[in-house]
């Protein structure tokens, strides 16, 4: 799959925020930058609710609208232009089905519950993108094409902003590139994503702009670091009187050599240490190798990670590109993740949340595809303490629309902050002092997962 595929708007939507060449408000964020941003977090004043230093967060994003009209909420007996070619299949849940294309998920349902009564206001993908990565839909101004384009911070920029980072690894990564929406908006660089950029399923994977190759030594680092020592040197004798800030920011370069030549930092991002069979359990793919790193990264410390994938933007042929491909990799991805976390101890301290930015039309197109649709769809999430194996809310007989108990971003967003000790009910200042909540309005927590 292309690794710069256009949606159906036809923007191209690879705009990756790359940490050596970043942009932020028009700025640029270096290691050293986001590092001296990480110090402030540490600082930032907690809410009413004790934090929860054990819990992280894995997002896996499938971006483009995953139809969950054919996977975790089918319609069987609903008309043929409806119902699909799928068929539903019990699950380890007794009473539960969902599609016959997802069979190891399906006997895993127990560490993990499904929201069949999600929606929420917006069809486009920028919008709902937004929406969904932060709790908040996006007002006037908004570009979807830029990148970042937030006008709130991103789930993962809240959590590294409210808690900070655990040792020597950034405590909000993105991967394998960065949504757009996944910036920090008036939080800063302290909050912003520290950016893999580079595929894990890749023979040759490593992290540019974020550390060296795995296999540079620690010698050649202290080497460059001599030399930077020597220009330093230079410059001080130049500028006797520089300024606090380039001090400053001194110290952090020094972090982030420190951070380069770390063990743990090496260890984590090293996926060539997997096992052959684990790595094979995940999937040879790019979803499957990113959610093993995510494994990797919160096993490590790193407390959100958030995981996107596409193209799930089934316009056209929605049920062949779901079964050769998408669906494949998805069941594979998620049942490993799930099962490897619980194996290792880590279901309990790991929050997992799986979902699109909407959901797809109950009526088939033309083009044998489904189209956007926000107003019903289904989210998936267990872990950290959730219960598994409930299915939450219901939607009409075609989803279309949900029959009871409907939850949104709002929801969502609050549930994930309670779960890891942030106070949902707090409030942020923008730069000009404005309060602005961390969730959206009427944000209820959902109250069947605890």
């Amino acid at each position: 799959m292309s690794r710069n595929p256009k949606f159906c708007d036809g923007v191209a939507r690879r705009d990756v925020l790359r940490l050596g060449a970043a942009g932020l408000f028009g700025l640029g964020l270096n290691l050293p930058q986001l590092l001296a941003g990480q110090a402030l977090a540490a600082k930032a004043s907690s809410g009413d609710v004790t934090n929860r230093d054990d819990l992280s967060l894995i997002i896996v994003f499938l971006r483009g609208g995953l139809s969950t009209i054919d996977t975790f909420d089918m319609k069987p007996n609903a008309p043929s232009d409806v119902r699909g070619t799928f068929d539903p299949v019990s699950t380890n849940i007794p009473g539960t089905q969902i599609c016959d294309q997802l069979p190891r998920v399906g006997q895993i349902m127990d560490k993990f519950s499904i929201i069949r009564s999600f929606t929420h206001s917006d069809s486009g993908h920028g919008p709902a993108d937004h929406y969904m990565l932060t709790g908040y839909l996006p007002g006037p101004g908004f570009n979807a094409g830029m990148s970042p384009n937030n006008q709130r911070p991103s789930h993962g920029s809240i959590v590294a902003h409210k808690l900070g980072a655990r040792g020597p690894l950034p405590p909000f990564v993105c991967l394998p590139t960065m949504h757009p929406s996944c910036g920090s908006s008036y939080l800063g660089a302290n909050a912003a994503p520290f950016v893999i950029d580079a595929d894990p399923s890749a023979a040759d994977f490593s992290v540019p702009d974020l550390a060296p190759p795995l296999t540079v030594e620690a010698n050649r680092l202290n080497a460059r670091r001599e030399m930077l020592a020597q220009i330093d040197r230079y410059q001080r004798s130049a500028e006797v009187n520089a300024n606090r800030h380039v001090r400053t920011m001194n110290v952090f370069r020094e972090k982030a050599l420190d951070l380069m030549t770390s063990s743990e930092t090496k260890a984590a991002f090293d996926i060539q240490t997997e096992p052959e069979k684990m790595r094979d359990l995940y999937g040879r793919h790019t979803l499957g190798q990113s959610c093993l790193m995510a494994r990797r990264l919160v096993e490590a410390g790193v407390r959100c990670v958030t995981v996107e994938h596409q193209n799930w933007d089934t316009h056209d042929q929605n049920f062949r590109v779901l079964k050769d491909s998408l669906l494949p990799q998805l069941d594979t991805s998620m049942s490993a993740l799930y099962t490897d976390l619980e194996q290792r101890g880590l279901l309990e301290r790991t929050l997992v949340v799986v979902t699109g930015e909407f959901g797809r039309t109950p009526r088939i197109n033309p083009n044998a595809g489904r189209d956007h649709w926000g107003p019903c769809f289904t989210v998936a999430l267990g872990g950290g303490g959730m219960q598994g194996g409930r299915v939450i809310g219901s939607s009409d007989a075609w989803a279309q629309a949900p029959a009871d108990n409907p939850y949104g971003p709002e929801d969502l967003a609050a549930t994930m902050y309670q779960l890891l000790g942030i106070d949902p009910r707090e409030e942020f200042h923008t730069p000009e002092g404005r309060p602005v909540s961390i969730v959206g309005k009427n944000g209820r927590i959902i109250k069947e997962l605890l």
